[in-house]
């Protein structure tokens, strides 16, 4: 294996990363600020306020993205990582 297909290789799995992370990173964002802005209005300061609703929230967008994520991951074994394997 060459280093610019080594390379090319790890940038894409990386993307892959990123792009699969995204939903899941994005609503825990919103949560955070949702609920921060929450207990900023009302000055109550629970911790369990700002864990569960985040909890929730990033399950909830896990469990929906999950055929995306799944087939995203498939697709680049499929198309990348396993002709890399088999001709190498």
């Amino acid at each position: 294996m060459d280093e610019g297909l080594f390379y090319d290789t790890l940038r894409e799995g990386l993307w892959i990363a990123v792009l699969i992370s995204t939903p899941i990173l994005a609503v825990a964002l919103v949560a955070g600020l949702t609920v921060g802005l929450f207990q900023a209005l009302t000055s109550i300061q629970e911790m369990t306020l700002t864990f569960v609703p985040k909890l929730v929230a990033i399950i909830v967008v896990f469990w929906a993205s999950m055929g995306f994520m799944t087939d995203t991951l498939v697709d680049y074994f499929d198309t990348t990582i396993i002709p890399i394997i088999a001709g190498g």
